[in-house]
C-alpha cells in the first residue's frame, strides 16, 4: 500500500525541491498544498501534475474551512514547510508573520490531532537560536532559543505550539532546524540568486555593511535528503539540526560567484547595513549524522556552480556562455 505525504508550502523554494526529489526517488504519493501568494515556479508545478503520484490544492493554511478539502484522507506524514519567510519584510511588519507561522501552524496541528496524519514534521530554522559570536561553537539542539528578528521569533513560537500539542495531546511530531539553504528555485530577492542575476546583466550588487556577515550554507538537495531520512527513520519527539558545515561570509559568496562568471568585483557596492539581528549563524549537525547516518554531501562550490547554471539556463538562457568564459572553482 502506497504511503501518503502532505507537503504544506510545496510551491516554495524548499518545497519544490523536496517534491521533485520525492517524486524522482521514492514511491510516495504527494499532496502539495500552497496558497501561491509568493514566488513560485509555475512551469515546475505543471510538470509535477503529470505524475500519477501527485496532486495539488491551492489553499491557505490560515483558512481552516478550506483545509477540509486537503484533509480528505489520512496522511502518513505531514511535512510542514508553509511559512512567511525571512526577508526585508521582517523589518517592516510582524502581524502577518504570526498569522501564518503560528496560527496557520495551529490549524494544521488541529487536523493532525484529530487523526488525519500519523506523523507531523515542523520545518523550522536555525535562526531561532539567535546569532553566534565569532569564536562560539555552532548551536546544538539543546541550546537556548534567542531569536533576534520577527521571522525567527514567529518560527520559535510555532515550535512552542508544536511542543505544547506534543505534551498535551501526545501529538506525533518532530522538529527540524536548518541552516541557510541555497540552490535552484530560490526566490530572486535572496542573496545568491540576486548576485547571479545581477551579474548576468552587469548590474550593481549591493553588499550590506562590511560584507563579513557569516552564514552556514546548505545545498537545498542535501536538506531534502535529510528530511526524507527524518520521514523514514526520525524519532518522534526529537529535534534535529540540519546544518551544512559550510560557513561563508557574504563577501566570500559574492566573490566566488563573480569569479566563476568571470565578472569584475567592481560590480560590488557597499550599502548601509540591515539590522537583522546577527553577524554569524551556524548549526551543529552531529545528532542527525550519528543517529540517522545523514551528512551534507554537496560541497559549497559544486552546489554554487549548479545553482549559477540553473539560474542562467532558466532565466536568461546564457548557461553556455557562462561555461565557456568561467574560471573553474575547485
Amino acid at each position: 500500500m502506497r504511503k501518503e505525504i502532505l507537503v504544506t508550502g510545496g510551491a516554495g523554494f524548499i518545497g519544490v525541491n523536496l517534491i521533485e526529489y520525492l517524486l524522482n526517488e521514492t514511491y510516495y504519493h504527494i499532496t502539495n498544498m500552497d496558497s501561491l501568494t509568493h514566488s513560485t515556479n509555475e512551469e515546475t508545478l505543471t510538470t509535477f501534475l503529470r505524475s500519477p503520484n501527485y496532486r495539488f490544492f491551492q489553499v491557505n493554511i490560515c483558512n481552516p474551512i478550506k483545509l477540509n478539502e486537503v484533509f480528505d484522507r489520512q496522511y502518513d506524514v505531514v511535512i510542514h514547510l508553509a511559512a512567511k519567510t525571512d526577508g526585508i519584510e521582517t523589518l517592516k511588519s510582524s502581524i502577518d508573520f504570526f498569522d501564518v507561522n503560528v496560527i496557520g501552524t495551529m490549524n494544521i496541528l488541529e487536523k493532525v490531532r484529530r487523526g488525519f496524519a500519523k506523523k507531523f514534521i515542523y520545518v523550522s530554522t536555525g535562526k531561532v537560536y539567535g546569532a553566534l559570536g565569532e569564536k562560539d561553537r555552532p548551536y546544538t539542539e539543546d541550546a537556548f532559543l534567542n531569536p533576534s528578528n520577527v521571522y525567527a521569533e514567529s518560527k520559535a513560537s510555532g515550535e512552542m505550539v508544536v511542543r505544547a500539542y506534543m505534551k498535551t495531546y501526545g501529538l506525533p511530531a518532530i522538529i527540524t532546524r536548518c541552516s541557510n539553504n541555497y540552490g535552484p528555485y530560490q526566490p530572486q530577492e535572496k542573496l545568491i540568486p540576486t548576485v547571479i542575476l545581477n551579474a548576468l546583466e552587469d548590474k550593481e550588487i549591493s553588499i550590506y555593511g562590511d560584507g563579513h556577515h557569516i552564514r552556514d550554507w546548505i545545498f537545498v538537495k542535501d536538506h531534502c535528503k535529510a528530511l526524507l531520512k527524518i520521514v523514514e527513520h526520525g524519532k518522534l519527539g526529537e529535534i534535529y539540526n540540519i546544518g551544512g558545515g559550510r560557513e561563508r561570509s557574504t563577501m566570500d559568496v559574492v566573490k566566488l560567484i563573480l569569479d566563476y562568471m568571470n565578472k569584475d568585483h567592481d560590480l560590488m557596492k557597499h550599502v548601509a547595513d540591515r539590522d537583522d539581528g546577527g553577524r554569524r549563524y551556524a548549526l551543529n549537525w552531529e545528532k542527525i549524522h550519528f543517529t540517522l547516518q545523514w551528512k551534507p554531501l554537496t560541497s559549497f562550490y559544486s552546489g554554487l556552480v549548479e545553482t549559477i547554471e540553473w539560474y542562467a539556463e532558466n532565466n536568461f538562457k546564457k548557461v553556455d556562455k557562462i561555461r565557456k568564459s568561467s574560471t573553474s572553482i575547485k
